[in-house]
């Protein structure tokens, strides 16, 4: 073993090597640690066994190609391996049967006709080791697995872990010995490596292994990047049983790949994680994925602070996401704080996408219909904003200040000069990004505790959906109207008699957007900005869009008849609940305001006709077959609730042709710049 330690003078640099006596495995790397120290000036590290006998070229070529910027953070050397790749039934083999030439690949290989002639990324080096002096520390981040083995392996595994630091093999000219990394090539032509003893290829085995099932981005990993549903992180075995009714229902679908993350060590072994789930504890054992195990216990030294349980959870579940890509982590709310920041700066890591969803442990058992869904990527943190006009008095100030809301951040917005009702809801939000939704309440509404299950039960399966197509959607109501508010008389309406030929609680598509309670979409919204922006108008007579026979053409003072117009004239729709005596979620109290027994508004309104009953029970027990129909089978009905077909809806829009560009009446409505809201062409609609 030696170091090579830089002396700079004026004109170059030199390396100096240093010889120590052969101190087996991983006992000499942990003397080359001492390069670390900075009174000693050693810049690089070069570990070289003692049957290995470079050229004398090598050393300059290691040195140069570590100065090159791609390769400044990584280990180089002149022999490397790749290790297995899965098989045909999801298993990966082992390392070396013993008495059997099958493993990886062995670079070079002679005895296959396997050469290097560039640069070449591998699982890990054999033999030499070329790296700066700062990076040896890695190998003991983690406790090696074995003192007797595998620190070849340990080593590149853990920089890339936890150094974000590659394995290279460096090509040589082959008819040069000088540029060798071993002059007589001993090693590599032998056709059975020095490893041969079947206690040592098992060890080797677990090894890698572990450092697969723990993050290790390994070459096949990255050659064959996976696409999976959802990882379930536990990090103890009560949080195992709490999440088992999820991952079994995950797994009772066809074509679903869901796995289990362990903290591990003694905190979460895995054998008691197998029992907790029913499982035999042979999947411990298996070269499957099934239960990953982070063994966080193999962590060296004590844990005088957070930080270590941070970094090692993050740098694993960092690894795995990137090799399985799964579209959400779901724990429990409750995890252990640092865990819960591990998990989230990972998930954002991922430029595919990975949500972080945290479940309260008593509603495991009522979000089951999570694993039906063919997408599961929404955030689960919900910020709140409380707009204020410029009139607020003090009590309601203070309410605001006390309110505490854990789901997200909260903040204030308060108006300097009073806006009115139009200015308080249209400017109370305005979308940061696709993925960024509004729910607007009013201060009289109130919601069910299952509201936001309800959204995004409904979101992920009809807007998330890669298989569903409903661009038109613009809103999801938590609101199940009585009345139908749009014509003169007012009738009152039941959705759950009107769809029972169907199926009494199927939700249904809406033309009429909901102003007691709506999540409303990013791209409609800012639509709606521009639209209200060129349409507003203070006398209702001035607007230019009249909708046949709608109450709505009179209507003054209203942010809501600017939408109906919009979603008239352009086809659009919202999805509704429909439950036994209109159940919602969502329901409005009928406090007095802008509308509701205001003076000049000759509308009586009985509180009977508006207020709904909340849902407080598992609403998926009342849905078709217990979950959301398909989109193909939602009904869809007008403004008058007349049951009329999404392009029908698009029809009538465009027939009335009072939309802000001029179309063909019959075939064209206006489309717009989802990122901006302006209106762009006519396009023909299907």
């Amino acid at each position: 073993m030696g170091y090579a330690r830089s002396k700079p003078t004026e004109s170059n640099s030199s390396l100096e090597p240093f010889q120590e006596k052969n101190t087996l495995f991983p006992a000499r790397f942990f003397a080359s640690t001492v390069a670390s120290i900075p009174s000693l000036e050693v810049n690089f590290v070069y570990i070289v066994d003692d049957d290995m006998i470079p050229g004398k070229k090598m050393l300059q070529i290691l040195s140069h190609v570590s100065g090159i910027e791609k390769y400044k953070n990584s280990v180089l050397g002149n022999i490397g391996r790749i290790l297995p790749f899965r098989q045909k039934d999801f298993s990966f083999p082992s390392y070396r049967k013993f008495l059997s030439n099958e493993a990886g690949l062995y670079l070079p290989d002679p005895a296959y006709d396997i050469t290097v002639h560039k640069m070449v990324q591998v699982d890990f080096l054999s033999s030499s080791w070329f790296l700066s002096a700062e990076l040896v520390k890695a190998l003991f981040i983690e406790t090696p697995f074995s003192f007797t083995t595998s620190e070849d392996l340990h080593l590149s595994y853990q920089l890339h872990k936890y150094r974000n630091a590659g394995s290279f093999v460096l090509p040589v000219d082959s008819t040069d010995k000088e540029t060798w990394g071993d002059s007589e090539h001993r090693l590599a032509y032998v056709s059975k490596t020095t490893v041969i003893f079947k206690d040592i290829v098992q060890v080797r085995d677990e090894q890698w292994w572990r450092a697969q099932t723990t993050g290790y981005v390994t070459q096949w990993a990255a050659m064959y990047p996976q696409k999976i549903d959802a990882f379930l992180y536990a990090h103890s075995v009560d949080e195992v049983r709490a999440l088992a009714p999820l991952l079994e229902n995950f797994k009772s679908f066809v074509g679903k790949k869901t796995y289990i993350v362990v903290f591990g060590g003694n905190f979460c072994p895995c054998d008691d994680v197998a029992i907790a789930l029913n499982w035999p504890k042979s999947v411990c054992k298996e070269r499957r994925f099934k239960i990953f195990d982070l063994q966080i216990g193999a962590l060296s030294g004590t844990w005088n602070s957070e930080v270590p349980i941070l970094q090692a959870v993050y740098s694993s579940l960092k690894g795995l996401i990137k090799i399985h890509n799964p579209g959400v982590i779901i724990t429990v709310t409750d995890i252990d704080p640092n865990v819960k920041k591990a998990l989230k700066m990972a998930s954002e890591m991922n430029p595919n996408g990975t949500a972080l969803v945290l479940l309260p442990r008593p509603s495991v058992s009522k979000v089951l219909w999570m694993a039906d869904l063919r997408s599961t990527a929404l955030q689960n943190e919900i910020p709140i904003s409380f707009n204020m006009d410029s009139k607020v008095d003090e009590a309601t100030i203070k309410l605001i200040d006390s309110f505490q809301w854990p789901r997200g951040p909260k903040t204030f917005r308060r108006r300097i000069i009073q806006g009115g009702l139009i200015r308080a809801v249209s400017e109370s939000w305005y979308p940061t990004s696709n993925d960024d939704y509004g729910l607007l309440l009013e201060d009289d509404i109130e919601v069910s505790p299952y509201y936001c299950l309800w959204i995004k039960y409904a979101l992920l399966a009809y807007h998330y959906d890669p298989q569903v197509s409903l661009p038109y959607l613009s809103s999801i109501s938590l609101y199940t109207p009585r009345l139908v508010e749009v014509v003169k008389e007012r009738p009152r309406w039941n959705a759950t008699e009107f769809f029972k030929r169907i199926h009494p609680n199927s939700p249904y598509l809406h033309q009429l957007p909901c102003s007691w309670g709506a999540v409303f979409f990013p791209k409609h919204w800012r639509e709606f900005y521009v639209y209200m922006n060129m349409r507003f108008t203070k006398g209702a007579q001035a607007n230019p869009v009249q909708i046949p026979n709608s109450r709505t053409n009179g209507w003054q003072a209203s942010w809501k008849k600017f939408l109906i117009d919009m979603m008239y004239i352009r086809g659009y729709i919202s999805l509704y609940p429909n439950f036994p005596n209109q159940a919602s979620f969502s329901t409005n109290h009928m406090e007095p305001g802008a509308h509701i027994s205001a003076k000049d508004n000759v509308v009586q309104h009985d509180k009977a006709n508006f207020e709904v009953p909340l849902l407080v029970e598992d609403f998926r027990t009342l849905l078709p077959n217990r979950k959301l129909p398909s989109a193909s089978k939602l009904s869809s009905l007008n403004l008058f609730n007349q049951p009329v077909s999404l392009k029908g809806l698009k029809a009538a829009g465009a027939k009335l042709g009072q939309d802000v560009l001029r179309c063909n009446n019959a075939t064209e409505i206006v489309t717009v710049d989802h990122i901006t809201g302006l209106p762009l062409r006519c396009s023909k609609f299907t």
